[in-house]
């Protein structure tokens, strides 16, 4: 094994004044978000350090990862992580790409972690983004840190595909259908009558834990709801609704189903039966203004306060596709910011790492800053029908944005009424 270069404590600190280094974090991305894995003593990441966990060490496309986090052999480069193997191997790996400025820190669980005047950043609300073995507690009966106590449901979320389900779940996890929350016809969500008996027949009450992840399967109509759109961002929009609705704690599976497998944890075919609740136990919706609709996406527009956020491909965007096999208009809202959700209508590649997990949040936030979102504005997030805008929404909801919503009717509501104008091309400056 190589050897190389070893920087105290007080040297980082030293390093980091002066700005001159790039800090890699090699830990599980729920380690860095917050999560405290092994039981240390409080959890995050050093501010500043940017997230490279050892496992993505073994993937094909590396190199292309580093590269999208401007991470360059010319930068002097210190790791740290939970141990130093894994510190080492991701060092070693670098070493073969050409780097050679590279430095290892191997005390941050000795003396970072335990001393509470140096900083750790952590993801506002990291505890809703949670990590397999939470839910494998949970799944066992357990109380994990971080979880209220009472019921908890953990729900497997599909398009119409029960198959998804069927093929293998999460143990004691039950199957919900989007289509239970949203309606096909105009893909918002469900009235508030409607909202209310699902969840009561889902065992769903106001008070309850909701778990909420997907599978990376195609269902049975690949042409309408293709790839990705089976999997954590139908978890994401179940998420949304049901917070609109009144559930108050609500997570969400980080990497999903493909996380669970993973870590080699038990998957079962059995079909859970619902257990139904009397009540929901609140009026719904309890958060009204998590949704933005037709009237008041129209009154954002020109309003100082406020943004539209439009999270669509950039064909879509340019007007050069609808997007989707039903909508037929192409083009986007006049004065909409944009930020690119990936390679189409149904894949939000700029928001998800190559295992899933969600995004860096910090690389989230300054591709959104670089967009002109501020977090001072009310910012509602769209995309065609409401999927893509309910992840871009959860992750700013993560991040302690405090003034964020979906338009759930997205370009598809928009571009139903030819009064409402549009533009395509690029925009002129």
């Amino acid at each position: 094994m190589n050897s190389f270069s070893v920087i105290n404590t007080k040297t980082l600190l030293d390093r980091l004044s002066a700005n001159d280094i790039c800090l890699v974090d090699v830990r599980p991305a729920d380690a860095y978000n917050g999560w405290k894995l092994v039981g240390e003593c409080r959890g995050g990441h050093i501010p500043g350090a940017r997230s490279l966990p050892s496992i993505w060490a073994k993937y094909i496309d590396w190199i292309e990862i580093v590269f999208n986090k401007q991470i360059w052999p010319d930068q002097e480069i210190v790791l740290y992580g939970y141990n130093t193997k894994h510190v080492e191997e991701v060092a070693e790996r670098f070493q073969k790409a050409g780097y050679d400025k590279l430095s290892v820190y191997r005390q941050f669980m000795e003396e970072w972690v335990t001393n509470d005047d140096l900083p750790l950043d952590r993801m506002p609300r990291y505890q809703h983004l949670v990590h397999p073995q939470w839910v494998r507690d949970v799944a066992d009966g357990k109380t994990p840190p971080g979880h209220p106590g009472g019921k908890t449901v953990i729900c497997h979320a599909h398009y119409r595909n029960r198959d998804a389900y069927l093929s293998g779940h999460i143990p004691g996890a039950i199957d919900i259908n989007t289509n239970d929350l949203e309606s096909p016809e105009t893909w918002n969500r469900r009235s508030p009558a409607e909202l209310k008996k699902t969840l009561e027949n889902h065992g769903i009450t106001s008070d309850t834990t909701v778990i909420l992840y997907g599978k990376y399967m195609h269902p049975d109509n690949d042409d309408e709801f293709p790839g990705s759109a089976a999997g954590d961002i139908g978890a994401i929009r179940c998420a949304f609704i049901m917070m609109y609705a009144g559930v108050k704690d609500v997570r969400v599976l980080n990497g999903g189903f493909h996380a669970w497998e993973r870590e080699g944890y038990d998957v079962h075919t059995d079909d859970i039966p619902k257990t139904p609740v009397a009540d929901f136990g609140n009026d719904i919706p309890a958060q009204p203004r998590l949704a933005v609709d037709l009237e008041e996406a129209k009154t954002m527009i020109h309003s100082d306060k406020a943004d539209l956020v439009c999270v669509r491909s950039l064909p879509e965007y340019l007007g050069e596709v609808s997007g989707y096999n039903y909508i037929e208009a192409k083009g986007r809202i006049p004065g909409a910011k944009f930020v690119n959700c990936g390679s189409d209508a149904y894949h939000m590649e700029n928001y998800r790492n190559l295992d899933y997990t969600t995004r860096e949040y910090h690389e989230i936030e300054t591709i959104w800053r670089e967009a002109g979102l501020t977090p001072d504005k009310h910012l509602a997030f769209y995309c065609g029908t409401g999927w893509r805008g309910s992840e871009a929404w959860f992750n700013a909801w993560l991040m302690g944005w405090p003034n964020i919503s979906v338009f759930d009717g997205g370009w598809f509501e928009w571009s139903n009424d030819p009064a409402n104008p549009y533009e395509t091309g690029v925009p002129k400056k």
